[in-house]
């Protein structure tokens, strides 16, 4: 299901009891939406997940900002196979970098190959990983990355929430954290009033204990094999 901008701006007009967007401006709303889905998306990387074939460049080190990926990405989340079409298609695996620094100095130095081997990750370049064997400029792999929410178009100052077009970049599950940021927001604004700063704490607050519940949720429902049995299908 789909959740229009338009949707979320609305509750919050209503929430606000300002339907035309007199004190709080309709584009001054919409800035603050996309503000609420980018801090989504950082502190859940899985919120928008996207999972896209990518070309490689020539050689060990691979960046997803030069591969032209769409959306664009904002950090790596896991590499499973190889892709490229004279390729095996064989599963790519996550080794440590120290390994191959240790036992094969001279790794980055090899020849280039189609398939891919393995991968390695630092969470602190979040956008760069390297490959073993490094790659040849025809060797694809399926990639999983966070991506960057797309901004809702900000209308013309002095409309209301009519004028709002285009939808949540986010799953419809995350509405309510994005009008709840969104109405966090609003209420900084008014900060100097005691009883708004304490509406701005209790908005951010729902949304943080929102987002933390949803992935405790998620967690404990996911397909697991069960101690001891068998994790292929009839096996």
């Amino acid at each position: 299901m789909t959740i229009t901008a338009q949707s979320i701006i609305r509750r919050a007009t209503d929430l606000l009891q300002d339907p035309t967007c007199i004190k709080w401006p309709i584009d001054e709303l919409v800035r603050w939406l996309n503000d609420a889905q980018r801090a989504i998306v950082k502190v859940r990387p899985d919120a928008l997940n996207t999972t896209a074939t990518m070309t490689l460049a020539a050689g060990s080190r691979q960046d997803l900002d030069i591969a032209n990926l769409n959306p664009l990405p904002a950090k790596l989340i896991e590499i499973t196979r190889n892709l490229a079409a004279s390729s095996t298609k064989r599963a790519v695996t996550k080794v440590e970098r120290s390994i191959l620094d240790r036992q094969l100095p001279g790794w980055h130095a090899m020849a280039g190959v189609v398939n891919i081997d393995h991968y390695m990750f630092d969470a602190r370049d979040p956008k760069t990983f390297y490959v073993y064997p490094p790659a040849l400029v025809t060797a694809q792999l399926e990639v999983m990355y966070s991506a960057y929410p797309t901004d809702i178009t900000e209308p013309a100052p002095g409309g209301t929430h009519a004028s709002v077009t285009g939808n949540l970049a986010l799953a419809d599950i995350y509405a309510d954290d994005v009008l709840n940021l969104l109405l966090s927001r609003c209420w900084m604004k008014e900060a100097e009033f005691a009883a708004n700063g304490a509406l701005a704490d209790k908005y951010m607050a729902l949304a943080v204990a929102s987002l933390g519940a949803e992935i405790k949720a998620t967690l404990a429902v996911q397909p697991q094999a069960k101690p001891g049995a068998s994790t292929v299908a009839g096996a």
